[in-house]
């Protein structure tokens, strides 16, 4: 094999710990049957971890993706990345992706190999922008990877501190394109928060392309830029680099439109350059409206539950509620001293509970502990209610 690049099946992976991270992005690239490595099947894939632009531009591995992604994955690191995983998934064709079930037809292995990356706190597959786009009965807007980005969604739930990077399609616009994402959100009530949408897609000269790896770079560079706890300020109001005009310029009244939609508007502003103007997930939650809030309240949940990892091994007792009070207190603490909570003063406006009430017979008999959390993410009005289960 070249150097720089992994082939594996999901059963020959490991898992590796390491420190969190917010802004190291995840892209799931395409492998078109003509670029398959010896011996491979539909539904394997290869992976490449880089850092920097340059030794992207040097890895023989890159070869293996599509070039929208290799496009993407370029776009990121123009913009700020630092830290890329490129997963790719091996295809006969681009039919594969528009499968029912892409879980249990296609992207199975891959999944679980993702599970395994806690690194990964952004995720994007720009290949998906280019797909069909149909219409259906009574004038219903049919997106031919939606399946693809329900999976994708639900596995940033399930990992709790990823976020999903979305383009638009690029056959929408307008009030189609409004029309599909309300149905999206509305099909997808428990996952939205977990993702975000833009609109419209880049140049740069007379090259076009989605937007998607353009805001993974955003999205790190604003977290590096104002770390510690870099996942509060939003990615918005940024000039992007190396991009020359969006692909459809924007009034400042339809940015109005589309962000009321759940769709972050990128426009052209005067003397400073093209920049992102939006900073909201895909949800209709007032409490997760916004992309800090729900980043906040996943990075806070996975720094606990790391922080947790120890208590699988004791035995459940009061003493041990006590610690894990004292424990994660002293976390939130740090966390408000980072900007990330709201409060005049340390442990003002979050709670933590971790005693009997939370940790009834049926809970301690299953050997579980049970931790309630009670935070307020800077720039959110509401309180949300955490509940972790960290053994």
């Amino acid at each position: 094999m070249q150097p720089g690049i992994t082939i594996a099946h999901a059963n020959e992976l490991t898992r590796d710990a390491a420190a969190l991270r917010g802004d190291v992005a995840g892209f799931i690239a395409v492998v078109p049957r003509a670029r398959w490595w010896k011996g491979a099947r539909r539904g394997d894939f290869c992976e490449l971890a880089v850092e920097g632009l340059s030794e992207f531009a040097r890895s023989p591995g890159r070869s293996y993706f599509d070039p929208v992604t290799q496009r993407a994955v370029k776009a990121f690191f123009q913009n700020g990345g630092l830290t890329a995983r490129i997963f790719g998934l091996c295809v006969e064709s681009m039919d594969d992706l528009m499968c029912e079930d892409p879980f249990a037809d296609l992207f199975i292995d891959l999944i679980e190999r993702l599970r395994s990356e806690e690194d990964v706190a952004l995720l994007l597959m720009p290949a998906l922008a280019y797909m069909p786009v149909e219409m259906g009965q009574r004038g219903r807007v049919v997106v031919r990877a939606q399946p693809v980005i329900e999976l994708l969604l639900s596995h940033c739930r399930e990992m709790n501190n990823r976020f999903l990077i979305l383009d638009a399609p690029r056959d929408l616009h307008d009030k189609m394109l409004m029309r599909w994402v309300s149905a999206l959100r509305e099909a997808n009530e428990e996952t939205s928060a977990f993702g975000a949408i833009y609109y419209p897609w880049l140049m740069n000269g007379d090259e076009v392309f989605p937007p998607s790896g353009t805001m993974a770079g955003v999205f790190a560079k604003v977290e590096n830029e104002h770390n510690p706890g870099g996942v509060r300020w939003p990615p918005a109001n940024i000039v992007l680099e190396h991009v020359t005009h969006p692909a459809i310029a924007l009034s400042w009244r339809e940015t109005g439109d589309y962000s009321e939609a759940g769709i972050n508007p990128i426009l052209v502003q005067n003397t400073r350059g093209v920049v992102v103007w939006g900073a909201r997930t895909l949800s209709r939650d007032p409490r997760w409206l916004h992309i800090n809030a729900r980043r906040i309240t996943s990075f806070i949940a996975e720094q606990i539950r790391r922080d947790s990892e120890w208590v699988v091994f004791e035995h459940q007792r009061p003493e041990l509620w006590s610690i894990i009070e004292r424990m994660v207190t002293a976390r939130l603490d740090a966390m408000w001293g980072a900007g990330l909570l709201t409060g005049d003063r340390a442990g003002n406006e979050y709670h933590v509970q971790c005693d009997a009430e939370v940790n009834p017979p049926e809970v301690r008999d299953a050997g579980q502990v049970h931790c309630r959390v009670m935070l307020k993410p800077i720039g959110t009005a509401e309180f949300v209610v955490v509940e972790l289960r960290l053994g």
